[in-house]
């Protein structure tokens, strides 16, 4: 494997170039790269089936693999939501003048270069690009070889509107999607600011304990909903359907249903023909299992089952004595990305709102909001569960940090 250090020296070099782009360039440039990608959808769709048929057809990861026209549309959109957002970079935090007339301010940068380990998400490619520009930041991204056909024409196609605009292309660079890469990214600390690592916990983990480049973690979810002794079932139902299938291959669908024993009987038996409709195999417990007998996809359920992220339509239900037996599940199985209860007594909401530690706390509504689009962010680069820098969608707002500039007058201390 040959180095990547001669890419990497290009991109840091380049990074300082955005600093000269006014803030309405940047925005014609997000927008033409908006339409850029629609203009270019049949080459994508074609680019995205070779990478398809390298997978085996029943690859739960497919989903997220798969462009469409529709998505490569949202994703087109989410771009230009990107470019309508203030610019994160510039502005005075804290201003104030010294006793001995030096004059401070505190003003936000960029991070520099933004390095990017992902897996299988070609949308990633676009959304990483799109907010590193418009934060004035450069990118480095090295994604999987199982979307190496498809992130390889969408960076040709950013860096052809980055040359169009009059901007060096070499501010947006692709790695090979080799693996062995990754561990040329660790010891490159000269050249990248922060990494960032999206996709599996074990990939996450495996940067967190080998980079000596600053990491900044997106963390796998386990996120769970509560349906709480006083819940609308109707209402905890569409809940739990919505966050279990909507789309189960992602970070903020839900892993484990916890029901309040008071409710269980009633509330299962209204479960089952949503499930049964999506074929949703489930893990249950001792309680759960004798209450879910006769359901077609039903097993027993192992301790393991409830810390998996299932990223397919797999779900593990618990029935509980309460509040307390939840939150005592929930802080042990918990990878702190997003946690629903589904309970009418507000009193109730907010113990979980207070005692549930994780990036995102839900009452009433699904886990599948926890989104940097859905939150009015534009997009995001991934959900961070650290508690540093970054915490829940780490979108544009989060892709700075500061700079102190200090004016004098010949003062000497």
């Amino acid at each position: 494997m040959k180095t990547v250090l001669p890419l990497l020296i290009k991109t840091h070099r380049a990074a300082t170039s955005l600093q000269a782009l006014s803030n309405q360039q940047l925005q014609q440039l997000l927008r033409a790269l908006g339409d850029e990608l629609v203009l270019q959808t049949k080459a994508l769709l074609k680019a995205n089936a070779k990478d398809l048929a390298r997978q085996a057809p029943d690859n739960p990861r497919n989903d997220r693999l798969l462009l469409t026209e529709q998505r490569i549309k949202n994703i087109a959109n989410s771009i230009k939501k990107v470019a309508k957002l203030p610019d994160p970079t510039g502005k005075v935090l804290e201003k104030r003048t010294l006793p001995n007339g030096l004059q401070l301010q505190k003003i936000s940068v960029p991070l520099g270069v933004v390095g990017a380990i992902y897996e299988s998400r070609p949308n990633v490619t676009f959304d990483i690009a799109a907010l590193c520009l418009r934060s004035r930041n450069a990118s480095v991204l090295k994604g999987s070889s199982e979307a190496a056909d498809t992130n390889e024409l969408g960076v040709k196609l950013i860096k052809k509107v980055l040359k169009e605009h009059g901007v060096n292309p070499d501010v947006v660079t692709l790695l090979p999607p080799a693996r062995e890469v990754v561990d040329q990214l660790f010891t490159a600390t000269k050249y990248i600011d922060v990494l960032i690592p999206r996709g599996s916990d074990s990939l996450i983990q495996y940067v967190r304990k080998n980079s000596l480049v600053p990491v900044i973690e997106t963390g796998a979810g386990v996120c769970h909903v509560y349906v709480e002794g006083k819940a609308n079932l109707k209402k905890a139902v569409d809940i739990v359907v919505n966050a279990k299938t909507s789309r189960p291959s992602v970070c903020n669908s839900a892993d484990a249903i916890l029901v309040d024993k008071k409710i269980a009987r009633t509330f299962l038996q209204q479960l089952q023909p949503a499930f049964k409709a999506h074929a949703v195999e489930i893990f249950a417990d001792k309680t759960a299992y004798d209450l879910l007998k006769g359901y077609p996809h039903l097993q027993p359920a192992k301790t393991a089952d409830f810390g998996r992220e299932f990223l397919s339509l797999k779900c593990a239900i618990k029935v509980v004595e309460g509040i307390e037996e939840a939150l005592d599940h929930i802080a042990t199985y918990s990878t702190k990305h997003s946690e629903a209860i589904v309970s009418e007594d507000k009193k109730t909401c907010e113990r979980f709102i207070r005692d549930v530690d994780a990036a995102a706390v839900y009452t009433n509504a699904s886990t599948r909001f926890t989104d940097g689009e859905e939150f009015g962010l534009g997009a995001e680069i991934g959900i961070s569960t650290q508690k540093l820098h970054a915490r829940g969608p780490f979108a544009l707002e989060k892709l700075v940090t500061e700079k102190w500039v200090v004016r004098g007058n010949g003062q000497v201390r």
